[in-house]
């Protein structure tokens, strides 16, 4: 590979050669050249390239080319004083001369010419055709320059294989970090890299997310775009437009007035201009033609503080320019040494030496010619890009510092191959007017940006630098008070597609991008998590979230506790019941001998009490939080109970109207009846149905406690499934079919004789019992809340308290107030008066 590269490298020197030397004759200045035990090549662009067409390979002269590039001349000097100054110190390169040639790169051939030579062996025009590049010792021992990403890359693909430091003061782009590509290249200026993070950084403190994105062609715009774009979408910037200033591009071209109209269709506040001076001077000229004003542009370093920029007429009514800018370092002396540069006597260029071996680009007449009143001014951007210069070079000089052993006093002057100059040179790390010098692995300097904004006082020009960032990890800290925004209100000006929501309102993207967007409510149930604004989140089981929150909120568990004002007042009726029925069974237990008590029913009247208070103790499982036990037992209890009242009620009426009207009308069904003892037997079968019914419910639709989530949205209701099975519905429906029967046998015994009817007050007291279950199965449809046992409960109550008062109250009456009603001779003349009515009809 090695071989191949060096042929090439040599036809193309022998190309270029051939014209530089044998076509024309050759002129130098002598600044551009000096003797020295080591020589450092440097690639400044004195000159601007003229585009144009050309109808054979040659070299540009750039003496004779459009115009004089004041900014490179600055760089040209620092690096002249920097050998200078390296030369005349005592401590840095001691009885060590260093030398230097120095190239004006105006073009890319230029570029290539100056590389080829440097790379010639010392006193030859040729490259030595080498097995081994290791003992390969061109004339020169490391490169300062070029300028340009486009330059930077040509040169150091050609010195890459002679492994020949190539320390670059403005190329930026982030394929120049690539150590397999450019093994040998290093910079003083940061990488695209880190630029790029600081603009996005720049971009997000000020919260625009949506931005337009303009680039230059070329290496340097083109990446920096590309990049500026991946990261600006990964952070949730949207991109607008993006475009890219041609080479060939024009102000007031058609390809220009285009670009003009999207930047102001596409409606952005922002614009960031990732470009080369030259062509961000030919873009802004177009902005201003276009009256673009009004926006925030985000300047790259290559033009943030160039007064080829600032000098644009009318710009500075375009708006607010923030930029990113290297750190502003001054090279001591340099101002002066221009200076004294201007006022020597320099003569004429001289023409080059017989036998000497001179560059066409060793000249610059311009620079013959300035006087103090005529040198190019030194600003802050020419000033920042020369200390990289005088930065690179003290590198190499502390290189071949430590190459030559120089720390013992006096150096060695020993043969110095690159490669070895380069080990050197990775490793450095050194203390330069308070800087520190060091390299990363990929060759980047350990340094950040400053960030700048504008000011314009008129139509005087200057910058404040506001902020700074930190290399590595990429921080930024910026002093907004410092920022004279455009805005009469000095606000800090938006660049949205959309305006932020509501908080708890989801964004839904309209369009391609995400930034542009409807605000939408989030719907109850759900929150608005700001990790994701596209999307309302679910609120977990045991939360609930109002319409449009941005949280969720603890659901409130609720049940029928016991200490609650409505549960004191159902358990002390409940109480109060329980008290009467076990008070009335002492009654009937001490009365039991009397006609009241056994027209009753005699021991009937026991179960059927009993019955009642069994019922009754099943309503304190509806109080507190719902167990396994009193969901099981509660509502089984009740309907047993009450279904054995309700069959004693049954068959009460039932024998009453038997003996008084069917005993003599069909004798043999009476009789049938009482020698079976049908009326236990009916309480027995009765009971029993129930009571399977009841099993099958709690073995088949086994009530359990649940927390129920759906009803309502900020409540878990504690409860149990009792309600909601088909056991529970058959338990209640049997107890219905029942009530209608004891209430039909009652409804038939309404003429008999006074003391034994009880239609009346029973069917009133059935009334009741359906109007109260009506009722609960009412509410139940319709409301489903922590109340509803209490509901329930009230209907329980309801139906004891309504078959209790509709059938024992009355006679309790009679033992207790009317004793004289509580005797046979009474119940005996009822009975004949009864008898004399019924013979009579």
């Amino acid at each position: 590979m090695f071989h191949h590269v060096a042929h090439l490298v040599g036809l193309q020197l022998s190309i270029s050669c051939c014209w530089a030397f044998s076509c024309h004759n050759t002129e130098f200045s002598p600044d551009f050249s000096l003797p020295g035990n080591y020589l450092l090549a440097g690639f400044f662009p004195l000159h601007g390239d003229c585009l144009q067409v050309r109808h054979r390979p040659e070299v540009t002269l750039c003496d004779r080319t459009c115009g004089f590039n004041g900014h490179g001349y600055h760089l040209f000097q620092a690096m002249r004083l920097s050998i200078e100054a390296i030369n005349n110190s005592t401590v840095l390169l001691p009885n060590v001369t260093l030398g230097y040639e120095l190239y004006d790169v105006c073009s890319e051939s230029a570029n290539v010419y100056a590389t080829l030579s440097v790379l010639s062996l010392p006193g030859t025009r040729h490259i030595d055709i080498q097995g081994d590049f290791l003992h390969y010792s061109p004339k020169i021992v490391a490169v300062i320059g070029p300028d340009s990403t486009d330059h930077a890359a040509t040169t150091a693909a050609l010195l890459s294989p002679f492994l020949v430091p190539l320390i670059s003061y403005e190329a930026s782009s982030t394929t120049l970090s690539v150590k397999r590509q450019y093994p040998s290249f290093l910079r003083t200026i940061p990488s695209d890299r880190h630029q790029v993070e600081v603009m996005v950084l720049l971009l997000q403190r000020f919260r625009w997310v949506w931005i337009s994105l303009v680039g230059s062609y070329g290496d340097y715009g083109q990446q920096g775009v590309q990049a500026l774009e991946n990261q600006a979408t990964d952070q949730g910037i949207c991109i607008a437009f993006k475009d890219i200033v041609p080479l060939s591009a024009r102000v007031g071209d058609e390809r220009m007035q285009g670009m003009m109209n999207r930047l102001a269709r596409a409606g952005t506040t922002v614009v960031v201009v990732f470009s080369s001076r030259r062509l961000a001077r030919v873009f802004f000229e177009s902005v201003v033609l276009a009256n673009l004003t009004g926006k925030v542009w985000i300047a790259s370093e290559d033009w943030a503080i160039s007064r080829h920029i600032t000098g644009v007429p009318g710009i500075q009514g375009i708006g607010t320019v923030l930029g990113v800018a290297i750190q502003l370092r001054l090279v001591p002396g340099l101002k002066e040494f221009e200076e004294a540069y201007a006022q020597a006597d320099k003569g004429a260029p001289l023409p080059c030496p017989t036998g000497a071996w001179c560059s066409s680009n060793q000249l610059c007449r311009e620079c013959c010619a300035f006087t103090a009143h005529t040198t190019p001014t030194l600003g802050p951007f020419s000033m920042s890009s020369a200390y990289n210069v005088y930065q690179a070079v003290y590198t190499v000089a502390h290189g071949l510092h430590q190459l030559l052993g120089c720390a013992s006093g006096a150096c060695s002057r020993s043969q110095v191959y690159p490669w070895q100059l380069l080990e050197q040179i990775h490793k450095a790390n050194f203390l330069l007017h308070e800087d520190t010098v060091t390299f990363n692995d990929n060759g980047d300097p350990l340094s950040g940006y400053n960030i700048i904004a504008w000011d314009w006082i008129g139509f005087k020009w200057t910058f404040t630098v506001i902020g700074s960032s930190t290399a590595s990890p990429v921080r930024l800290d910026i002093n907004e008070t410092k920022i004279q925004w455009h805005r009469k209100d000095n606000q800090v000006p938006q660049s949205v597609c959309s305006s932020d929501c509501l908080e708890g309102h989801q964004r839904v993207v309209v369009g391609s991008h995400h930034c542009c967007f409807e605000c939408v409510p989030c719907e109850s149930g759900t929150f608005l998590n700001k990790s994701d604004l596209y999307r309302c989140q679910p609120c977990g089981k045991e939360e609930w979230a109002p319409e449009g929150s941005q949280t969720c909120f603890p659901r409130t568990v609720v049940f029928l506790a016991w200490h609650e004002c409505i549960s004191w007042v159902l358990l002390a009726a409940n109480t109060l019941l329980l008290v009467v029925v076990v008070g009335t069974v002492g009654l009937f237990a001490w009365h039991q001998d009397t006609p009241v008590v056994r027209s009753a029913g005699g021991w009937l009247c026991f179960l059927m009490l009993g019955s009642l208070a069994g019922a009754s103790c099943s309503l304190y499982g509806f109080f507190g939080e719902p167990t396994l036990p009193a969901c099981l037992l509660r509502q089984a209890i009740f309907a047993l109970g009450f279904t054995i009242f309700l069959s004693c009620l049954t068959v009460r009426s039932f024998q009453l109207v038997i003996i008084f009207k069917f005993s003599t009308k069909v004798p043999t069904f009476y009789h049938t009846w009482v020698q079976n003892h049908g009326a236990a037997l009916f309480i027995m079968i009765s009971s029993m149905a129930q009571l399977l019914i009841c099993l099958t419910w709690l073995a088949v639709w086994t009530p359990l406690p649940t927390r129920e989530y759906q009803r309502f949205p900020q409540l878990v209701v504690l409860e149990c499934t009792e309600t909601n099975s088909l056991g529970f519905m058959l338990a209640f429906g049997y107890n219905g079919l029942l009530s209608v029967s004891a209430f039909a046998c009652s409804y038939l015994g309404k003429d008999l004789p006074e003391n034994y009817n009880e239609a009346k007050c029973v069917t009133f007291g059935l009334l009741l019992n359906f109007v109260s279950w009506i009722a609960f199965f009412t509410v139940a449809s319709v409301y489903q809340g922590k109340y509803l046992p209490a509901v329930n409960v009230l209907a329980v109550l309801s139906s004891l308290s309504s078959g209790f008062s509709g059938y024992f109250l009355p006679k309790c009456y009679v033992i207790v107030c009317r004793p004289d009603l509580n005797s046979t001779e009474h119940f005996q003349a009822s009975i004949q008066d009864y008898t004399r009515r019924w013979g009579s009809t």
